[in-house]
């Protein structure tokens, strides 16, 4: 059978460097940093004191205060990066056959704070269990999706991916698939989190996975520099339209992008590092290049899952250079997770859209925070370090990798292309 075509037709952004979509791409051009002290606890024993949090978020700005109690933050954070993506398409709720309309929604942990906080209260009261009965609905990672789908009344497919960092990434790719087969017309797709958490910074320093530059938050994200020492935690959503390309034309709607293909493959090799050689990360850019019908001289830019940890960022340009060959110095290569730190689940969706922009504005954002060169990186790769550069960008990659050894990978091409 003849796939259909897929393309981006809505956008929207709730991320540790801006609230709204124009906000994150602005602050990704002239490299912000959305790293500062954490504001939601306490961290005087923690290893790590500082988060990508989000700014100036009012829950009470979106949702009555009823509302937004039976909402944990990821979910909240959900509703809002999707009604932004909605209007963006200019979908009227009133014409689409909402049937054909469904909600693929990633998120790697789900409602972590909920958990954390009713576990807290139980073990600090008599032994009775007095839980809210909000807890399990708000805590359950699928609510997410289930929540925009009943706001809005979607009926098409409806669940959320769960693999680690890669979540939003695999849920675009089964939002890709179900479109091109035919099954929907529009799918919600993207991801979001909100670990930062009591239990979420101290899960991750129990594992040394987090940096601990608790002088300098904001030079502590720093993908591919010698002195990196781990990821920072991030929060937020990140939303995107996808909608068979025929729908999208009939409805006069703007495109910014085709979705020309998604790849997924395993590192089959430990339980949260990655194969030092990067074999997996190879295979799932492969897989990605073999889906889209493209040539890996047809790939212009890479936002990289470059988490600023010593290992993934090594592994992972080892295989791009294996991958890419000779061409790989001709990539634009470049981590926002310098600017948003890391959003699990949600990292994806984001970084997938700052692709989709800056194919749109014919710029790259930078990989902020760079200042010592790592002798174990190609010199030749152009890893757009600390300024952002100015390009005409035909083909986006975008790379996400989650714990468990999850890879996935989307490829992006501009409709003109």
């Amino acid at each position: 059978m003849e796939l259909k075509r897929v393309v981006v037709t809505g956008l929207g952004a709730l991320t540790p460097i801006g609230n709204n979509l124009q906000e994150y791409w602005d602050a990704l051009v002239s490299g912000k940093s959305g790293c500062a002290p954490i504001t939601y606890f306490d961290t005087e024993k923690f290893k790590t004191k500082f988060a990508c949090e989000l700014k100036n978020f009012n829950a009470e700005d979106h949702f009555d205060r009823k509302e937004a109690r039976k909402l944990d933050r990821f979910a909240q954070y959900a509703l809002v990066s999707s009604d932004e993506a909605i209007i963006d398409a200019g979908i009227n709720l009133d014409e689409v056959d909402k049937f054909r309309v469904g909600v693929i929604w990633g998120a790697g942990i789900g409602g972590l704070e909920t958990f954390q906080d009713e576990v807290i209260n139980f073990a600090e009261g008599d032994g009775t269990p007095r839980f809210n009965p909000f807890f399990i609905p708000k805590m359950i990672a699928d609510i997410a999706p289930g929540n925009i789908s009943i706001k809005h009344g979607f009926m098409g497919p409806n669940y959320t991916t769960v693999s680690a960092c890669a979540s939003s990434a695999n849920a675009m790719i089964d939002a890709l698939n179900y479109i091109r087969l035919g099954h929907c017309d529009i799918i919600v797709t993207g991801g979001s989190e909100a670990a930062v958490t009591k239990a979420g910074m101290g899960g991750f320093n129990a594992m040394h996975a987090l940096s601990t530059r608790n002088e300098s938050p904001e030079t502590a994200s720093r993908p591919f520099d010698a002195t990196r020492d781990g990821f920072v935690l991030g929060e937020g959503a990140g939303a995107l339209i996808l909608e068979e390309y025929e729908h999208a034309k009939k409805r006069g709607a703007k495109i910014y992008a085709e979705v020309v293909g998604g790849g997924m493959s395993s590192d089959a090799y430990h339980m949260t590092a990655p194969h030092p050689d990067g074999i997996g990360v190879e295979r799932v850019m492969l897989n990605t290049l073999r889906d889209a019908n493209m040539s890996p001289e047809e790939v212009d830019a890479i936002n990289t899952h470059g988490t600023s940890t010593p290992l993934g960022d090594v592994a992972e340009l080892k295989a791009i250079v294996n991958v890419f060959g000779d061409h790989a110095k001709d990539i634009n290569i470049n981590s926002t997770k310098s600017m948003t730190g890391h959003l699990l689940g949600a990292a994806g969706a984001i970084e997938a859209i700052a692709s989709i922009l800056a194919m749109k504005y014919g710029i790259v954002p930078p990989t902020i925070n760079h200042t010592t060169v790592d002798e174990n990186i190609d010199p030749s790769l152009n890893l757009t370090l600390n300024k952002a550069q100015k390009r005409d960008i035909k083909v986006a990659m975008s790379n996400t990798f989650g714990f468990g050894g999850h890879n996935a990978c989307v490829l992006f091409k501009k409709l003109d292309a």
